[in-house]
């Protein structure tokens, strides 16, 4: 009986696509979540281990939102990207957390 854990394609590339990335506070790393219904979306320290901004389609200023996945998606985009530009954040490095780029 093996005791090796198995891991999905997604965690996979997950993991390779993270050993580039490194977010810090000048230039924090963009994580993106989708589940099958809410998008969500955070930028992250990874050297002080802690999330500076987040937003996400469940976040209660977002319930007047409706539309299509890629509609909430851009919203979602759009109220973190002011986030950031309010709390000085300018450039951001780009997780696509093993998902492929394109699409919502």
């Amino acid at each position: 009986m093996s005791h090796v854990k198995e891991t999905t394609k997604k965690k996979k590339y997950s993991l390779q696509d993270r050993k580039a990335v490194k977010g810090t506070a000048e230039r924090p790393r963009l994580s993106v979540f989708r589940s099958n219904k809410q998008i969500y979306a955070q930028l992250i320290d990874d050297i002080a281990g802690n999330t500076i901004l987040a937003a996400s389609t469940a976040a209660k200023d977002m319930e007047s939102v409706k539309g299509k996945k890629a509609e909430l998606a851009k919203a979602t985009g759009k109220a973190l990207a002011e986030k950031a530009i309010q709390a000085g954040i300018k450039v951001v490095v780009f997780d696509r957390s093993g998902y492929l780029y394109h699409g919502v």
